[in-house]
C-alpha cells in the first residue's frame, strides 16, 4: 500500500506540473519585476474578471516604489543591524523550537507504541496514515483559527497542550507495563499531540 500512496503524491505533482502553464503570471510580478503594464493588466483582468481595477494597480505600483526605497541586505547585514535583532532573535526561536518540539521523536517511536499496544500488524500502517491523516486536517483548522485567534495565541496553547501531551505521554509509557489500558492511552496521547502541533507551531 505504501508505493500506492508515495505514487499519489507524485501523481498531484504531475496534475500540477502539467497545469503550472496555464496559470497567469502574478499582476505585481508582471508589474514589479518585468516592468509590463499591459501584461500586468491583463493578468488582472483575466483573474478577476473585466471592470476598473485602477485601485488594484496602484496599490502595486505604491509597493514598487516601496521595494525600490528598501535596502536588501544580505545574510551578515541582516545579522550585524540592530534594528532587525528582535525579528531575528523571535525568528531562531520560533524555528528551533519547531525543530525540538518533538514531532519527529513521536513520528519515529508511534509503531513501537501501536505495536505495544496489541494492534494487529496489518492494522498499525493504517493507524500511522490516521496520525498524518490528523496532522493534515488539524493545518487545516489552523488556517481558520489563525484569524480569530492570531498567531501568537496559537503558538503559545499550542506549545503549552504538546508540553502536557508530552508529559502525560512519558508517564504513560512508563506505565504502560503494571496497567494494560496505559498502551491506549498513550495512542490517544499520539493522536493529541499531533493535532495540537498542525493546528499550532
Amino acid at each position: 500500500l505504501w508505493p500506492w500512496l508515495l505514487a499519489c503524491s507524485g501523481l498531484s505533482a504531475l496534475v500540477q506540473l502539467v497545469t503550472l502553464p496555464f496559470f497567469p503570471d502574478s499582476p505585481s510580478y508582471l508589474l514589479i519585476q518585468k516592468g509590463n503594464d499591459e501584461a500586468c493588466r491583463k493578468a488582472i483582468r483575466k483573474l478577476w474578471g473585466e471592470g476598473d481595477h485602477q485601485a488594484e494597480i496602484d496599490d502595486i505600483m505604491k509597493e514598487k516604489v516601496a521595494m525600490t526605497s528598501t535596502k536588501t541586505l544580505r545574510v551578515l547585514e541582516v545579522i550585524k543591524e540592530r534594528s532587525l535583532r528582535w525579528q531575528l532573535y523571535i525568528l531562531m526561536t520560533v524555528m528551533t523550537t519547531l525543530q525540538l518540539c518533538g514531532i519527529n521523536a513521536i513520528y519515529f517511536y508511534s509503531f513501537e507504541v501501536f505495536h505495544t499496544a496489541k494492534f494487529e500488524e496489518y492494522l498499525i500502517p493504517y493507524v500511522s496514515l490516521g496520525v498524518g491523516l490528523c496532522e493534515c486536517l488539524s493545518s487545516i483548522l489552523c488556517s481558520t483559527l489563525i484569524d480569530r485567534f492570531g498567531r501568537k495565541v496559537l503558538l503559545w496553547g499550542g506549545y503549552t497542550l504538546m508540553c502536557s501531551v508530552l508529559a502525560l505521554l512519558t508517564t504513560t509509557l512508563s506505565l504502560q507495563h503494571r496497567f494494560f489500558w496505559m498502551h491506549y492511552f498513550s495512542v490517544i496521547l499520539i493522536f493529541l499531540f499531533v493535532i495540537f502541533y498542525g493546528i499550532g507551531p
